[in-house]
């Protein structure tokens, strides 16, 4: 994998300067409604979150579709009335992501203490012995955010590795927010930084399950089914020496949340970068069985197969 030169500006550290011109007042708005958002009590964001989620299930049809095939493709052992219910869970939880995505950039945690769970810091610790680099993996899930924020301000300093928005004032107001408990921001080009920021000891938190254009990818196992999937961790493993765990987080019924980091991975990297993809997304499936009302069931995960077929059509 070839890596490309460090970014001259903004650095990792910073959001830079905000972007002010006339052209981006409509999303400076947006954002700033967000901002108020994120500050109402926890127990009425859940509560509109919930009914946000309904909307979003009826309003986003192409979306309900995809999360439905999702759901029969990878819980064929499920009847029709239990994925439908897994179906509404599932927009409720992406409901409630929403709120909490804002309060993870521009709100107070304050509201949570109290109600987080953590396990698995031992192996964390043992992963960082002698000053080794720590690749923290996870999935897409609804509870992404606000539950990387929670780790952090639990006293694990991790940078993060992100896809730029294209909106150049929700690029800024999204980095700038989480840069507030995150140690770095690490843009998807941003190779070079974030190898380095990994031999200095550093950990790097990121999600690599989601089906993309850029970056080196092979076919893998998730849910029984071909998943075109990044080596990046692999890739990033071997390039820097780094440990490499999965770190599980999820929701709770009574609103907290309970994390979960895992021992690192044995003798990763190995010599066969699509094995040890596969046992990356072994691991991120087992998170997303887990608590699977959770996971971002609206992305067209399977899109692409080895025979060419797409089964969203």
């Amino acid at each position: 994998m070839s890596v490309p030169s460090a970014p001259t500006a903004p650095t990792p550290t910073s959001a830079g300067a905000p972007p002010l011109a006339p052209r981006h007042w409509p999303a400076w708005l947006g954002i700033g409604a967000m901002a108020l958002l994120a500050r109402l009590p926890w127990p009425l964001q859940r509560a509109l979150g919930r009914a946000l989620g309904v909307l979003l299930r009826l309003a986003l049809g192409s979306r309900r579709r995809v999360a439905a095939r999702n759901l029969a493709l990878c819980f064929p052992a499920l009847d029709a009335a239990a994925r439908t219910a897994l179906l509404h869970a599932h927009f409720s939880a992406l409901g409630i992501g929403v709120f909490e995505f804002a309060r993870a950039w521009w709100g107070s945690t304050a509201a949570l203490r109290g109600r987080v769970a953590i396990e698995g810091l031992d192996h964390l610790a043992a992963a960082r012995a002698g000053g080794r680099g720590v690749i923290v993996i996870s999935g897409h899930f609804t509870t992404l955010e606000i539950c990387g924020r929670l780790l952090c301000e639990h006293g694990v300093p991790l940078a993060g590795m992100y896809r730029p928005h294209a909106g150049a004032a929700l690029e800024w107001a999204v980095k700038r927010g989480r840069l507030r408990y995150a140690t770095a921001m690490f843009g998807r080009e941003e190779l070079r930084p974030a190898i380095r920021h990994l031999k200095d000891g550093g950990l790097l938190w990121f999600a690599p399950d989601q089906d993309t254009r850029r970056g080196d990818s092979v076919f893998v196992p998730f849910f029984g089914l071909p998943a075109w999937s990044l080596t990046s961790t692999h890739q990033l493993a071997r390039l820097s020496g780094a440990a490499v765990l999965a770190f599980a987080h999820e929701r709770r019924a009574d609103g907290g949340y309970t994390l979960r980091l895992s021992p690192a991975l044995a003798d990763f990297p190995s010599a066969d970068a699509g094995a040890d993809t596969a046992r990356v997304m072994a691991a991120i499936e087992a998170m997303a069985r887990a608590a699977p009302a959770q996971y971002l069931w609206i992305h067209r995960r399977f899109k692409r197969q080895p025979d060419g077929t797409d089964p969203y059509r």
